[in-house]
């Protein structure tokens, strides 16, 4: 009987209980093939307060909590000597969810054991030339890398013919949601209307969720809603554009409520209370969206999306929702107003969406991806390992 391939992933997201899903449904979906083991830090400095390393029940991995060093500032992050000591164990693939540039990715290339295929996960989706010592960084990360993974398709369009990543195998693979969690909730949806001061009466919710920052086109959903067609808007997230936000919702009446503070567990109850998803993000010389891990979610609740074409979400929603061109224009005013309008159209999307979730996004099918790109590299190595032998 052969032994499990053994997979150390790790990652500073791990903290998270939501991200460390990844490694929890790998360890599921190889069961008896896979022995999986996540590296994720104890505690971690988050935007409104440190974060403890949250449980998952019934975790189906193996979890090794690790201090780190440097954590506000993710591009100088470490990992200390308790990871080293991890990577010196036998290792089949050794799983970087770090983008390749920082600090503790050239950790991890350093200390992986030269027999384990080192994989590295990426979001960055522009094209940069970084200063040192992140590009050194970079490319001794790549150098010692047996393959990536594009976490969207402008990610691949973005590093497939960037040296060092030209030569490696990769695959395309999104974040995935858990299905379990984000689903439709009726009674979640009368629930927070509820809390809101919103009857059964009342128009279409429009929702927005996320960061308030211009990027993400706050201003740009506000102006169209002032001029659409009569709807509610809800804001959910959190960002220096608060208190304009807020100040603003003042003005507008009862049809707006701006909500800041939401746990991630709670997130699902506030998609549902919405009728639209709305992302109209906006790309920038320094950023453009990298997934919209808010489309997914809505998705997954059955809540119709329409987003702009900035970076990855055309890819995202494919044809489950509606792209609108970004920035000014009618574009955003007849989408809305066609979703505001159309009952049957917002259904239909939401059909579509939820379809899409589960086919594309669902956690079970996304750690399969994975561990199927885990298989393809460790067989690629063992006939290269064969061919060298063999001459």
């Amino acid at each position: 009987m052969t032994r499990p391939r053994r997979l150390l992933t790790i990652g500073h997201s791990y903290v998270v209980a939501m991200n460390r899903r990844l490694a929890h449904e790998m360890a599921l979906a190889g069961a008896g093939e896979w022995e999986v083991t996540a590296v994720a830090p104890d505690r971690f400095p988050g935007d409104l307060r440190d974060i403890e390393l949250e449980p998952i029940a019934g975790e189906a991995c193996r979890t090794v909590p690790v201090p780190v060093q440097f954590g506000r500032k993710p591009h100088l992050m470490l990992y200390g000597r308790e990871l080293r000591a991890l990577l010196r164990e036998r290792w089949d693939v050794v799983h970087c969810w770090e983008e390749p540039y920082v600090a503790s990715a050239w950790q991890v290339a350093r200390w992986a054991r030269p027999d384990a295929a080192l994989v590295y996960a990426t979001f960055q989706n522009l094209r940069k030339r970084y200063p040192p010592p992140f590009a050194q960084m970079e490319r001794r990360a790549m150098r010692r890398a047996n393959g990536w993974i594009a976490f969207g398709r402008t990610v691949e369009e973005t590093l497939a013919d960037r040296p060092g990543y030209v030569d490696r195998p990769h695959a395309v693979i999104p974040p995935g949601v858990d299905l379990a969690r984000f689903r439709p909730d009726p009674e979640a949806r009368r629930r927070i209307r509820a809390e809101l001061g919103w009857g059964d009466d009342i128009p279409p919710v429009l929702g927005c969720l996320g960061r308030f920052v211009p990027e993400k086109g706050v201003d740009l959903l506000r102006r169209t809603w002032e001029v659409s067609e009569p709807s509610c808007l809800l804001f959910v997230g959190g960002g220096p554009m608060e208190d304009g936000l807020r100040e603003w919702a003042t003005r507008a009446g009862d049809r707006v409520r701006v909500v800041t503070g939401v746990p991630h567990d709670r997130v699902p109850d506030y998609l549902n209370a919405m009728d639209v998803l709305v992302a109209p993000s906006l790309t920038t010389r320094r950023w453009r969206e990298q997934f919209g891990r808010m489309l997914v979610e809505a998705m997954a609740c059955g809540v119709p999306v329409v987003g702009s074409d900035s970076g990855e979400i055309p890819h995202v929603i494919g044809d489950a929702g509606v792209v609108v061109p970004e920035g000014e224009g009618s574009g955003w005013m007849d989408a809305l107003a066609d979703l505001i309008a159309s009952p049957e159209r917002r259904a239909e999307l939401s059909h579509r969406g939820l379809e899409r979730a589960r086919a594309d996004f669902a956690l079970p099918v996304v750690a399969r991806r994975h561990l199927q790109f885990f298989d393809e590299i460790l067989d690629r190595n063992l006939m290269q390992s064969r061919g060298a032998a063999e001459k």
